[in-house]
């Protein structure tokens, strides 16, 4: 190997060498709240001392978010770190990079004992474009109407599926 070419790091990595799925998931979830807040890329790097390349690869997952880091990007977005990890499914949770150096059968049972996670509505466009959409009327009575029309909505839709559900 030349002086001049450089191995990539494969720690965090997959066997494969792809970026850890929870590498990629903690990405998700600082883009899913950076972009809630209206940020973009560039002003979180500003507030971070970064460069917004850097958010960038932190939110695609192909570069691993340190404790300290990740500590920082949670107080800019005004999140806890506990944020980051919510509603990961267990599939992404079972390929930590402990879990790759375990013995099969040891993160089988681990995977076994594991909980299980719902999947995030946070994690869809069009939930964030309800929130931007909401958060952009001007009217803020009409929006609370509007809020407690959503509200009323899902409380009867939910109470038919149970109707539904009980004379079945």
């Amino acid at each position: 190997m030349s002086a001049n070419i450089r191995k990539r790091s494969s720690r965090g990595r997959t066997p494969t060498g792809q970026p850890n799925p929870v590498d990629v998931h903690v990405g998700n979830r600082i883009r899913l709240r950076r972009t809630l807040l209206g940020l973009s890329q560039e002003k979180l790097a500003a507030m971070l001392g970064l460069t917004f390349q850097q958010v960038q690869k932190y939110e695609r997952g192909m570069n691993r978010v340190g404790a300290s880091r990740l500590w920082d990007i949670g107080k800019v977005l005004d999140v806890p770190v506990e944020f980051f990890f919510e509603d990961m499914d267990k599939s992404v949770a079972s390929q930590s990079p402990r879990m790759f150096s375990l013995p099969n059968n040891q993160a089988l049972c681990l995977e076994e004992e594991g909980t299980t996670f719902d999947v995030d509505p946070m994690n869809r466009q069009e939930t964030i474009e309800l929130v931007k959409a909401y958060y952009k009327i001007p009217n803020r009575k009409a929006a609370k109407h509007l809020f407690d029309l959503i509200i009323a909505m899902s409380k009867s839709t939910n109470n038919y599926e149970k109707k539904d559900n009980e004379e079945n």
